[in-house]
Order: C-alpha cells, then sequence, then structure tokens
C-alpha cells in the first residue's frame, strides 16, 4: 500500500510518500510560500537522493497539492504511474478536542465535527482542513485519515489536565489543557523503548521537542500523564516567537495600558514574544546562538531564559513521575544544539542525568549522550512525525480494506 503524508500549515505542506508493506520512504518534499509571492516546491527521491525544485505561482492549498501531484507521477523524476496508487492520505491535524483521542478515518461527519474544532486551535486547524478537503477533492479514490496531535495527550488524568477556572467553563466551552506535538512524543517515547534496554518498569520518561515550538512530556509505561502546552500551543516552554508559561493577568495589563484589541494580543503571544521577543535578534535558535557568540547580552539572557524552562519542567515532571529513567531531546534545536542540552541538564546530577559532554557535542545523529554509569539515560532521538501518521493511517485503511 502506498500512502501520501500531507502536513498542512498556513502557506506550507510538508509530504512524504511511504510504501508501507517495506516500511520505504520513496519522497519527501515540501510545498512552501502558498499564496505567496516566490511559491516554491521541493522534493527528494529516496532511492537517488534526486532533487526536484519548481517555482511558480500556487496560490492555495489545492494547487500545491496538484504541484505534488504531478511531481509524483512525473515519468522522469516521479514515482508513480499516477495518483491511483495512491491508496490512501494521512493528514496531520492539529487539535481533536475531547472528541477525537485516537486517528480517525475521514468522513463528512469527521469532517463537520472537525470544522466545530477550528475555534480551539484557529492558527492551525483551518489549514489542516483546506489540506483535506484539497486532498479528498484530487484523489477521491483515496482513504483519507486524519491523526490528531494532541491524541497522545488523552491519557493526562483529570488532576493534570483542568486550570483552576470556574468548572462550568471547562464544560461549556472545553477549557482544559490538551497538549500538543503528541505525533513527535508518541514517536520519541516508542523509539526509546526500542534503542534502550532500561530495566525499570514502568518506563518514566521526559521528552522534549524543541523546534520553533516547544513543549515536553512526562510519559510513564508509554502513556503521557502530564504536557507543557495547554489549551493552546502558548503555554509553557519559551519558543521561537511564543511566550511560554506568563500570568494571565500580564496580558490585561498590557491590553490595557497599549490599548491593542485581543487579535493583536494573540498575536503578541503567538508572533512577537519567545526567543525573539526577549533576543530582539530572531525566532530562529541558530541565529540567537550567534549573536550570543557575538557577545550580544539580551541573546544570551534569551539562551539562559529558554534553557531554564527546560531544566525547571525536567525537575517538575521527575517529581510527577515518581523518579527518571531516561530523557530524549527532539526537534530541530533538541537534535542540533548541543548547548541547549547541556544547559537543559546543568546541575541535575541529584536526579540521575549525567551527562557525557564529548557525545553531546555530535550533534544531528540518534545516540545516546549520557555517560555509560548515568542512572538516567539521556538520549538525541530525531524525531518522525510523518511515520506515525503514515503507519495510523495504513491500520485504519486495511481496516476498510478488510470490511470492503
Amino acid at each position: 500500500m502506498k500512502i501520501l503524508v500531507l502536513n498542512s500549515g498556513s502557506s506550507t505542506i510538508k509530504y512524504q510518500l511511504f510504501k508501507m508493506d517495506k516500511q520505504l520512504t520513496l519522497v519527501r518534499g515540501v510545498v512552501d510560500r502558498i499564496g505567496l509571492r516566490g511559491a516554491y516546491l521541493k522534493q527528494t527521491r529516496q532511492e537517488d537522493g534526486q532533487e526536484v525544485s519548481l517555482s511558480g505561482e500556487i496560490l492555495d492549498h489545492q494547487q500545491a497539492i496538484e504541484y505534488i501531484l504531478a511531481v509524483l507521477t512525473d515519468k522522469e523524476r516521479g514515482v508513480l504511474d499516477s495518483k491511483e496508487e495512491i491508496e490512501a492520505v494521512g493528514h496531520r491535524v492539529v487539535h481533536g478536542g475531547e472528541k477525537f483521542t485516537a486517528s480517525v478515518r475521514i468522513d463528512p461527519e469527521v469532517l463537520h465535527q472537525l470544522h466545530r474544532f477550528a475555534d480551539l486551535a484557529p492558527l492551525h486547524n483551518p489549514h489542516n482542513l483546506k489540506g483535506i478537503e484539497a486532498g479528498r477533492q484530487l484523489i477521491p479514490h483515496a482513504i483519507n485519515v486524519a491523526v490528531f496531535d494532541t491524541a497522545f495527550h488523552h491519557t493526562l488524568p483529570k488532576h493534570a489536565y483542568l486550570y483552576g477556572l470556574p468548572y462550568m467553563l471547562y464544560r461549556r466551552y472545553g477549557i482544559r489543557r490538551y497538549g500538543f506535538h503528541g505525533l513527535s512524543h508518541r514517536f520519541v517515547s516508542e523509539r526509546f523503548q526500542e534503542l534502550t534496554q532500561v530495566d525499570h518498569r514502568p518506563l518514566r520518561l521526559v521528552t522534549i521537542h524543541l523546534g520553533n515550538g516547544c513543549s515536553m512530556a512526562a510519559i510513564h509505561d508509554g502513556q503521557s500523564v502530564d504536557t507543557t502546552m495547554g489549551f493552546t500551543p502558548v503555554e509553557g516552554l519559551l519558543m521561537g516567537s511564543r511566550s511560554g508559561d506568563v500570568d494571565p493577568a500580564v496580558i490585561l495589563h498590557i491590553m490595557g495600558r497599549e490599548e491593542i484589541s485581543r487579535r493583536e494580543a494573540i498575536a503578541l503571544l503567538n508572533k512577537h514574544s519567545g526567543l525573539l521577543g526577549i533576543s530582539g535578534v530572531s525566532s530562529d535558535m541558530r541565529e540567537v546562538l550567534a549573536e550570543m557568540a557575538e557577545g550580544n547580552t539580551r541573546a544570551e539572557l534569551a539562551i539562559q531564559v529558554f534553557a531554564y524552562r527546560i531544566k525547571k519542567y525536567i525537575g517538575a515532571f521527575a517529581s510527577v513521575l515518581g523518579g527518571l529513567d531516561g530523557v530524549a531531546f527532539t526537534g530541530g534545536i533538541g537534535e542540533n544544539a548541543s548547548l541547549i542540552r547541556k544547559m537543559a541538564v546543568n546541575e541535575l546530577e541529584f536526579l540521575g542525568l549525567a551527562l557525557d559532554e564529548k557525545k553531546n557535542e555530535q550533534d544531528g545523529t540518534e545516540q545516546r549522550i549520557s555517560t555509560d554509569d548515568s542512572p538516567c539515560e539521556i538520549w538525541v532521538i530525531p524525531t518522525n512525525e510523518e511515520w506515525i501518521i503514515a503507519r495510523d493511517t495504513f491500520k485504519l485503511a486495511s481496516e476498510e480494506d478488510a470490511t470492503a
């Protein structure tokens, strides 16, 4: 079975094509700047490394998927004879609310429910839906599956996901901690168990996803029991341009003093805060680290705040789990910023974390970076959210085939 995975954002669609019977990735690609000047598609064929780069007027998600299908079926640069070879399409959906606690085949009723949840993730779900609707129209024969970022965290106990607000607000509007990056935390958790021979069971693991968006999860015996992101992806760690944890009264105070609207306050928290807001340099960790190396004190402060938040949550999650057997870093920053990893676990030997600094200097590699005698294993594990999507899609599509 060949499965196309689509990860649709506001102006980007990341995609991979899998051949599931051999667990092969056939191509990886991205369409970027959808609806903007300078839109382009880039694709790499895994078999021989052949790259395709196209630019043109790509006005919307439907046109972007048309580009993807055209390249996939190109006689010289593609891997398919026709789009009919695609038997299923897996879609990343950020928010599934309390209704969708597992991946689900998309039908008209599910699509209706997904539109209802758009308000819970206004920066993400509407764009996920654009990709779903375009995929259903352009590949009508294929089974479509929604795989939710929030689903992995549905195992949070009630005392972990409720806020200290009137209970009726939870009952009426679903206001609670949902958690995100679930596909990544799930992949890293499973991969950690494959890689290690940790004797302690149930396994107590903290996964740390650090990219432009950042989150952590406390995982007990394979199940998420706490996480840093909340009702939205703003809560928790400092991020590229998101604030992370902040006293809500601060926002009300700023709205009054600066006379800004709700929309502007949302933009403040999501687009102008985090590394960008503190450093004044960039939301890109690489650029902030470079500025710190040049002596920029605000860039250094941003790095300190960033690493401190991670360190604080490691300690908090260790108490939730009753100890630690493993800590795993992933995401663009987690996999490639050795200084951040070092700062995050510095002076945590009392929790059993002993970093091998020489191993830690090697970025971008799946490896154990703790000392051989460290009671708690520290790992770098590159994430693969698309594989989780493909695997769930294959399972649901195969079940459908069996009942057809």
